[in-house]
């Protein structure tokens, strides 16, 4: 690989973590051709674009973004690793990388680190709870859900209130 291949890797990585705050490292070490190739189309299928690079392009494009990436450095930047970029769920990574260990604990991929809106997650230990993360839209119809709750309830106690006030006008009437 030319120099000049490396810096467009660099220049291509840089732009994907700055559009991508949500990103996972994960290893694939071990795995077979076909087991990659079905591990990236259950990537695509979710809306999740996963790549291998080599661990020193991706802490030079690293350095090029604000933050402090220097633990992923240490821990998460050896060996084979592949990156997986989320634009829209931040945890459908998490989900596949558990899908795959629900089949076989030990075996690849696994989780290397992690970064939610650029706060790092490193090792496997997080990948129960990166999975059960919540969407930015699952927590806004919450949201919304618990502000109608009380609107619905004084609807509900009106509406029922109204029955039995018609009932009682009417006994009323009736005894006139």
């Amino acid at each position: 690989m030319t120099r000049a291949e490396k810096a467009q890797i660099i220049d291509d990585l840089t732009e994907k973590f700055k559009n991508n705050s949500n990103f996972y490292i994960a290893n694939t070490s071990g795995l077979s051709v076909a087991e990659v190739n079905d591990f990236r189309r259950k990537c695509f299928s979710k809306g999740i674009s996963y790549q291998v690079v080599k661990n020193t392009l991706i802490k030079k494009a690293l350095e090029n973004i604000d933050g402090d990436f220097s633990a992923l450095n240490d821990k998460a930047l050896k060996g084979t690793s592949g990156i997986m970029f989320s634009t829209e769920n931040p945890n459908a990574p998490a989900k596949i990388l558990k899908e795959y260990k629900k089949k076989d604990k030990e075996s690849n991929p696994s989780l290397k680190a992690a970064s939610i809106d650029y706060d790092l997650f490193i090792g496997s230990e997080h990948l129960e709870t990166l999975a059960t993360l919540k969407s930015k839209e699952e927590l806004i119809g919450e949201v919304i859900g618990l502000l109608q709750s009380p609107v619905n309830n004084v609807l509900g106690a009106l509406m029922s209130g109204q029955h039995k006030l018609a009932g009682i006008v009417k006994t009323l009437q009736e005894r006139s």
